[in-house]
Formats: structure tokens, sequence, C-alpha cells
């Protein structure tokens, strides 16, 4: 159907897509998470909270399990470096997410509230930590990360999670926190009612108001900060994949180059500037559904700049810039790209619709109410 430089021009597009959709559907569960044990005053209140994203969080998931598995097929060099070189860090978003599933089945299992306060902050820490951490591993991407390939492409790593902890990369770890709580207050405005709806939508309107604030920091920091790798030659898109068989190097304000060859992708960060600031103007607005599709253009807006930034680099190398992993020398081989992309667009579409279909059975606000006249049913 495709040449193999287009399919991995469409797989790296296609990569970015599935990073938006977690980041969107998935986003706001965390989001929900981190907000519990603040936005809601009372047990009733909470389990209100915790019944907005109860029935759907599992799904949304399913995003984050779709990324790691178009990785793995698509990008198997990419895959083998990140998972191991990030293998602490991966581990910790593993055992923040693990206290979800627990949290929300526990929870409500026994009346004390000693009990379920502990959950409540076990559900806390399951959305704030993998925010925090997948926010500084974007950072890192944009630094650089130390690590070589020797002749026979084995990897060495030269840097342990405390180093992945850097100023910027933490920076870029508190934008991810701000604009996931911003997306779950979004959520929980259109999900609730009553005070925990007013409140929700008080702390999205400042919540966006860091992330605009936040997002500026981090790329006036990228412009100052001496960020960049630039391919020098090798790098053939149609070639067959060898990270060896380039030479780069690092390059200040090469993370900026894209945008002057391509101008209409300063779009995307003007969306990441621009969509918080509607959120916060429209978070006393009825129109709910329109600031939660606003969200998610923001999301999208930053997600699509760390991509334009990178291009076509997929995970550069500090110490070795030659060992980089690109577009171009990271992918499976053509027939492997094509069969996938086959079966994408046959079950990509389901997953959407299967998705949709949810979303409109489970519509309308979770209430008090509810909680009170479903008391052992729900959440």
């Amino acid at each position: 159907m495709f040449d193999y430089e287009t399919l991995k021009v469409i797989w790296w597009l296609l990569l970015g897509v599935l990073l938006i959709g977690f980041a969107i559907m998935d986003g706001f569960d965390l989001g929900v998470g981190m907000l519990l044990p603040f936005i809601a005053r009372t047990d009733t209140e909470r389990r209100v909270v915790i019944n907005t994203v109860g029935p759907v969080w599992e799904g949304n998931q399913v995003w984050l399990i779709l990324g790691g598995g178009a990785i793995f097929a698509a990008w198997p060099a990419l895959y083998a470096a990140s998972f191991s070189g990030f293998y602490l860090a991966m581990l910790l978003v593993l055992a923040a997410l693990i206290l979800r599933p627990v949290g929300f089945k526990f929870r409500s299992k026994m009346p004390g509230l000693r009990w379920r306060n502990n959950w409540d902050w076990a559900l806390f820490v399951g959305g704030a930590v993998p925010a925090l951490v997948f926010g500084v591993a974007m950072g890192n991407l944009l630094k650089g990360v130390p690590f070589s390939f020797d002749s026979e492409l084995r990897a060495t790593y030269a840097f342990g999670l405390f180093d992945l902890l850097n100023p910027f990369a933490l920076l870029c770890g508190i934008v991810s926190v701000a604009m996931l709580v911003t997306h779950g207050a979004v959520y929980l405005a259109i999900k609730t009612d009553g005070e925990v709806a007013q409140r929700a939508r008080t702390i999205s309107r400042f919540a966006a108001f860091a992330w605009v604030l936040l997002f500026s920091l981090a790329g006036i920091w990228l412009w100052k900060g001496h960020f960049g790798f630039a391919i020098t030659a090798g790098a053939f898109p149609s070639a067959e994949s060898d990270p060896l068989a380039k030479t780069a190097v690092a390059q200040s304000g090469a993370w900026l180059a894209n945008y002057s060859l391509w101008p209409a992708t300063m779009l995307a960060p003007a969306v990441g500037l621009a969509a918080p600031l509607l959120v916060a103007g429209l978070a006393k607005s009825r129109q709910r559904l329109l600031v939660f599709i606003v969200s998610s253009l923001g999301i999208t807006g930053v997600i699509g700049s760390m991509g334009v930034s990178l291009f076509p680099f997929l995970l550069p190398s500090s110490s070795h810039p030659q060992s980089s992993l690109t577009v171009w020398d990271a992918s499976s081989s053509h027939r492997t790209l094509g069969i996938m992309l086959v079966a994408t667009i046959i079950f990509l579409p389901i997953v959407l619709a299967y998705t949709g279909w949810v979303y409109r059975v489970m519509r309308g606000p979770v209430t008090s109410a509810y909680i009170e006249a479903n008391r052992d049913t729900s959440y």
C-alpha cells in the first residue's frame, strides 16, 4: 500500500494518536484520582467522585496498552531501550497503577473513616505518580539520556532513576500534573452536580492557569537551555533499521528547527497555550462538554509540540548522539509495518465505536441521591 518511508511516518503519527488518546481518556482518570482527597469533603461526595470513573477507567487504560503494544511492534529498538533504561521509573508507575484497582475495589469494603481515607490517598498516589513520571520522561527525551549501542547493538545505560529527576524534567512532570488535574476537574464538572461540580469548576480554572504558566516556562527553558540534536549524515528514510548507520550531534536550538521548516506546526504549541486559557474562561459556562473538548485539544497541543520538536528523533542519546533512535532507523520491517497498519485500520474503529457506546450508556451525572440509593452496588 505504501513505501517504507511513508509507513514509518504513518506509524510515527499513529504512535502520537495513541499517546494523545491515552492522555485524554486515561488522563481524566488520573486527574480525578489526584483531586479526590481535596474536592470531596464527605464520604458520600467522595463516593460520587469515585463512581464517575469507576465504571470506565479500565477501558480507558486500554489506550496505554495499545501505546505500549504499538511501540513494541513498530519500534522494537525504542521499546527495548526505553523499557530497559527507564526500568525503575516504569516499575514506579506500575506500582502506582496497581493502587488504582485495589483502591476502587477495597475502599467501600469497610465503613471505617481511617480505612476509607487511606484508600483515598492510595487513589491519589495512583493518579499523581503516573502523571508526574510520564511528564518527567518527556522532559528527559527533550534533554536526551546517556546511553549507547555497541557494534552488535547491545545497549549500555549511564543513568539511574535519580538522574532522570533533573530540574527541567521535573518541570515537565509538573506541567503534566497541572494539565491532567485540569482535565480531571473539567470531567468532574460534567459528571457531578451541586457543590462537587462547583468546586471542580473552580479548580479547573486555577489549574488551567498553572498549566499555561508552567508550559510557557518549559518552552522558554527549552528555547534558552541549549537542548537539541541533529542528524548530520547517513539517515536515509527508506533504509533498513540501523541506529549506528548515521552520525548525529548535539545542536543548540535544534528542537525549534522543525517549526521553521513547517510553520503550520506552530499550531501545536499555540493550541497547547490557548486551550487552557479558554478552559479557564469557560469554567463557569454551562457548555461543559465544550470545555472538555477544549481541554482535550490542549492536551493534543502539548503532546503534538513534543512530537514536532523531537522529529525525527524518538530517543536521543546525550552521551553518544550517533546511538540516538529515530523514526528512520528504529522501526520494524516494511512488511511488519504494513500488516500492522491493516490490523489498525480494522480494529481501531471498533475500539472507538465501543468506547463511544460505553460513554453513551454511562452518560449523565453521578449524584449523591444515586449513591444513597445504591450504597451496596456502587463503589
